[in-house]
């Protein structure tokens, strides 16, 4: 059904897709999403809408722990919400921490139907990120004040399956962000010259 669903699709620049990060807390998710925003808004022609993680945690998800299981149901409501996004033809960049690979792949499976996927992996190492911590959370998590913490105390699974993997710490954001907008046009999710 998926395959008849892709032929009836209009080219893929004019499908919605779904970019998606992933990577530890102070990797630099927010940061680039927000520069990539900028950039879509610029260009115009499709709807584009930013789930970050901690604003999806206040509005979305305020009722869930950071259990695996909340975590798991946090990030599978944020995939539905950039499923519902991309089959409307719009782009929904998304930025959670989402640690776990199969909950990763739930959301790719719940997409890719749709329109675009691209997963974007922050493989900042966590030395980098915790230096980058305003908030004070990695030393929480040392102390054992937090827990559950991503990379401290709670695993985060690297995806083996990312279509672009960036480290932080050897880019500025808005490099970053031009290195996923010039694989979007590769793939010909957005047009030649960044046309929507």
């Amino acid at each position: 059904m998926a395959q008849e669903l892709r032929r009836s699709f209009p080219p893929r620049h004019k499908q919605g897709v779904t970019i998606f990060f992933s990577g530890l807390s102070g990797a630099g998710k927010s940061t680039i999403a927000n520069v990539l925003l900028i950039k879509f808004l610029e260009v115009g022609g499709r709807p584009v809408t930013l789930l970050d993680g901690d604003l999806v945690r206040k509005h979305l998800s305020s009722e869930l722990g950071f259990s695996k299981q909340h975590r798991d149901i946090n990030i599978r409501r944020i995939g539905y919400v950039a499923s519902e996004i991309t089959k409307n033809r719009g782009i929904a960049i998304c930025a959670p921490i989402a640690p776990y690979d199969v909950t990763r792949k739930e959301v790719r499976a719940m997409i890719e139907p749709l329109g675009g996927f691209v997963m974007v992996y922050l493989s900042t190492p966590v030395e980098i990120c915790e230096r980058r911590d305003r908030k004070g959370l990695y030393a929480k998590a040392r102390a054992g004040i937090l827990k559950d913490f991503t990379g401290i105390s709670d695993p985060y699974e690297e995806p083996k399956d990312a279509d672009i993997v960036i480290n932080t710490a050897e880019v500025t954001p808005e490099e970053a962000a031009q290195a996923i907008m010039l694989h979007m046009e590769r793939e010909g999710f957005i047009g030649v010259n960044n046309n929507l």
